[in-house]
């Protein structure tokens, strides 16, 4: 009976023991001159073996930055590795919207995000290379730039979420930056109208990019979600849409990213 106490005590241990790594790295944009810090969250099995892992890019929101996620929802690390997989959070700085401005040359987000930083992980870390094994996501502003690059960049991301997330820029535009990454709103606005994610989702071949979308009811983002989910059944375009009781915190968004990583567990399997 001692033995196989031992046994069991000693694979005990090694459970509780095993743990994910998670780094803060610096990633150079040649797009834009500079470099911008990183947290890397990796499996425990990654440093081990020639196993290579799915990766789930998580985007901050407006005033954030590449540790909100890190230090505001610790499980994440958790999350890694029961999910099997490496999660990257990058800076997206304040206001970028994760877009390429076509009004300030700056600010060349799109290009850092969604080329610039997965080349970086793809070298450095034991990544599934191809967009089958990528999937993005991330909270309001992080919302609408997981869903507007994964659209814009089929050949790098195959799912995409987005929590809490201002996925129609236009009913907004006196805040957030907005007009600075893109220059006057209104009618002629022509940037507002080609650079919000509810405008773009026609271009989605229906089944060709699995999405999961989620805010909360009483969130200031609720009605443009709806719009968004309404558009895509009307465009017979497949997705999970969830909305809960909640608000735009992180009350919310540390229990909402659970549903997402499963969405994209079960979609890299």
């Amino acid at each position: 009976m001692k033995k196989y106490i031992t046994f069991f005590l000693f694979i005990s241990l090694w459970q509780t023991t095993r743990a994910t790594v998670t780094d803060t790295v610096a990633i150079y944009s040649n797009a834009m001159h500079t470099s911008y810090k990183c947290v890397v969250i990796t499996p425990d099995a990654a440093g081990k073996g020639t196993q290579r892992f799915p990766v789930v890019y998580l985007l901050h929101g407006h005033g954030g930055n590449y540790a909100n996620w890190i230090n505001k929802v610790p499980a994440l690390q958790e999350l890694a590795e029961s999910f099997g997989c490496i999660i990257v959070c990058p800076d997206g700085a304040v206001g970028s919207w994760y877009v390429d401005s076509p009004v300030d040359s700056a600010f060349r987000y799109e290009t850092y995000i969604a080329k610039e930083v997965p080349a970086y992980i793809d070298h450095r870390y034991p990544t599934l290379a191809t967009p089958r094994y990528r999937a993005i996501t991330g909270l309001s502003m992080g919302g609408h730039g997981a869903l507007y690059l994964a659209i814009r960049h089929p050949e790098i991301f195959g799912a995409a979420g987005s929590i809490s997330g201002g996925v129609d820029i236009r009913p907004f535009p006196k805040n957030w930056d907005i007009a600075k990454r893109l220059g006057p709103a209104g009618n002629k606005g022509t940037n507002w109208n080609d650079y919000t994610v509810i405008n773009l989702v026609d271009k989605i071949k229906p089944g060709s990019l699995p999405l999961i979308i989620d805010c909360g009811v009483k969130d200031f983002f609720i009605d443009v979600n709806r719009n968004l989910h309404q558009k895509l059944l009307q465009l017979g375009i497949p997705h999970d849409y969830i909305e809960r009781p909640g608000e735009h915190n992180w009350a919310y968004w540390s229990n909402a990213i659970h549903y997402q990583l499963l969405f994209f567990h079960r979609y890299f399997q």
